[in-house]
């Protein structure tokens, strides 16, 4: 009656074996860490830095435990906080020699100490967040103004492009604080094509009547919704280009969300270093191509025998040739929608693919076409500062898809494309509060939360145990499986444990053992009728599983709910809570049984359970006890 197939244990073992292996990681803890990234977009990282870095620190006498080389980035782990600061200064020191203009990012870290056995199979610690292991968080205002005024700039050319198509005669256009004006001049019809090209052309543009004056210029002013739809397109942008960002330098389940109208809450669990912490969000970068002035002016202004002439900049290319482009943007990385690494198929050169959008595939088609065999330059800004990708010869008409090829290592283009679909910020935003959580308060939320835990489950297990005897032992049993396997999914799945979500362990703890009282209690009730040990182990988990399960289905519902429309904490809460439900019906019934039968199912002849005491009626108003 009372025992289960062997199939049916060997779900048990294996889940067993998957649950200690995940949750493994854990326990082994994390080690402080220099982690030395490119702080520009052409810097390579690879086996040379490496050994430059071992090279730095073995000279200073502050040799790391561990180098190694991953994801693009250069880890040195230490075993102190103290050898980490100390190798973090000369790092920095020895690799960027102009503090100004980095080319790397040296930053400290924390890197977990699980062994390369456990990650060969993706076992992997949680992410704590910023309650638990530190960081950094950053209140950011967006530059509404300069968002505007970027979107009317945009609006001011292609509306003179498109005065310019349909033959219109103007005066001249051009924008005025928050305004675009365009002098028509005194001809009616002048001002009817203006105004009616505004009205099929630029739906997002009115003319402000009030404003018209009646000299004949015409003032254009953003419609109100389309003025709420700038305003948010570039905070969602901004919101894009952070993420990008920050999810590509490795910072784990970074928190990146709008609050209010134009501001932007950025959380970093477990970065200390505030100053690379804002070094990161302001890292962006944005192409521009430009002609080459290959003039006689031009050419000896880039050999420095002259100077740069009027309208022309000088830039230098990755190997410090210089080169004179004119100062007209054809296209920028606005006009971007894609950027993708590949190799070359004739040279089997790493490039990128790049796509742009409509408007600049038209630009680009005009530009190439009247330019044919001359110069185009591809320049990467970053952080202000330009660089010359690469300027090739114009061999045939442009389109909205091209490559940048030259000199560039599988790991440059891959970053290069990264940073061009991460894009540039749609306007500039400026950190108004910041609060750095130490690792100290963390480590302090984390033992507080542990002995929480610790000792509600240790309360819970003496209770069971001397109010259940060996059913309590079992339902003991099952409670720890609970646990282990609630941390190895929450391992698994990469979830972020925050404060909320240890509260939310505590509360499984909880409803797993209500489950595991309500079975002990309907066993008693069969033995109190008279049912024999084994039939009323039987009766008693099937009576009671429609029990459970109303009452965790109606929990599951309010945790879907609460994931589903909560955030931030109470979306941590819910995380927990909703995988602690599932794991608690799995110990609770399916291996709680699994442990009954294999202890008691063998027994054919089984005369009483270690169930503590049944209280049995013996005449009435009287009861007896049974200690079975």
């Amino acid at each position: 009656m009372n025992r289960y197939p062997i199939w049916k244990y060997a779900i048990i073992l294996v889940t067993l074996v998957i649950g200690v292996l995940y949750t493994l990681p854990n326990f082994y803890g994390e080690a402080p860490a220099v982690q030395v990234t490119a702080g520009k977009a052409v810097t390579r990282i690879d086996a040379d830095t490496q050994a430059r870095v071992e090279g730095i620190l073995k000279q200073a006498g502050t040799p790391p435990n561990q180098l190694t080389l991953e994801g693009g980035s250069v880890w040195a782990r230490f075993d102190t906080t103290d050898a980490q600061l100390k190798a973090k200064d000369l790092v920095e020191k020895q690799l960027n020699p102009d503090a100004s203009d980095p080319g790397y990012i040296v930053a400290l870290n924390l890197v977990s100490r699980t062994p390369a056995w456990l990650q060969a199979i993706n076992a992997k610690p949680m992410y704590l967040g910023l309650d638990l292991r530190g960081g950094v968080h950053f209140l950011l205002q967006v530059d509404m103004r300069t968002a505007l005024t970027k979107n009317l700039d945009t609006q001011v050319s292609d509306l003179r492009v498109a005065l310019r198509d349909k033959n219109v005669r103007y005066g001249g256009i051009s924008r005025e604080g928050q305004a675009i004006e365009v002098r028509a001049g005194q001809d009616p019809a002048a001002l009817d094509a203006v105004r009616r090209l505004v009205q099929d052309k630029f739906p997002d543009l009115q003319v402000d009547p009030a404003a018209t004056a009646t000299d004949g210029r015409l003032v254009l002013n953003y419609k109100p919704e389309a003025l709420r739809r700038v305003q948010d397109n570039a905070i969602k942008q901004n919101i894009t280009t952070l993420h990008n960002r920050v999810n590509e330098l490795g910072v784990a389940e970074p928190v990146i969300q709008q609050q209010g109208a134009d501001r932007v809450v950025v959380e970093l669990p477990g970065v200390q270093d505030v100053a690379k912490a804002k070094d990161i969000l302001g890292r962006t970068a944005t192409l521009e191509m430009r002609l080459v002035d290959d003039s006689a002016e031009g050419r000896a202004a880039a050999l420095g025998q002259g100077p740069v002439p009027f309208g022309d900049e000088k830039f230098l290319e990755r190997d410090g040739t210089p080169v004179v482009v004119k100062r007209q943007v054809i296209i920028s990385g606005d006009s971007l929608t894609d950027a993708q690494p590949g190799f070359d198929s004739q040279t089997q050169q790493p490039k990128v693919d790049l796509t742009v959008d409509a408007k600049g595939g038209r630009i680009m088609r005009d530009v190439s076409r009247e330019n044919l065999k001359k110069r185009m330059a591809i320049i990467l800004f970053e952080k202000g500062k330009g660089e010359v990708l690469t300027a090739p010869v114009i061999q045939a008409e442009l389109g909205t898809r091209f490559q940048i090829s030259g000199s560039m290592s599988v790991v440059e283009a891959n970053d290069l494309a990264l940073l061009l679909r991460a894009g540039s910020l749609a306007a500039p935003m400026e950190i108004i509060e910041e609060r750095t959580i130490g690792p100290s308060l963390g480590a302090e939320n984390i033992n507080k939360g542990f002995h929480s835990v610790m000792w509600g489950f240790v309360v819970i297990v003496i209770f069971m145990t001397l109010y259940y005897h060996l059913f309590g032992v079992f339902s003991s049993i099952a409670l720890s499986v609970n646990l282990l396997l609630l941390v190895a999914i929450l391992s698994m799945l990469q979830a972020t444990l925050t404060l909320p979500g240890m509260a939310a362990v505590a509360l499984t703890l909880g409803m797993a053992i209500d489950a595991n009282v309500l079975i002990n209690e309907r066993v008693r009730e069969e033995l109190r009728e008279g049912m024999s040990p084994q039939g009323a182990i039987h009766a008693g988990y099937d009576r009671a599983w429609a029990t459970i399960l109303d009452s965790n289905v109606t929990s599951l519902i309010a945790g879907l709910a609460l994931l589903a429309f909560g955030s931030g904490p109470v979306r941590g809460f819910a995380v927990v809570h909703v995988i602690g439900i599932l794991t608690s019906m799995f110990s609770a019934v399916f291996f709680s049984r699994g442990v009954v039968n294999f202890w008691y199912g063998r027994q054919k002849k089984l005369k009483t359970v270690s169930i503590g005491t049944v209280w049995k009626p013996k005449a009435k108003g009287e009861l007896v006890s049974d200690a079975g």
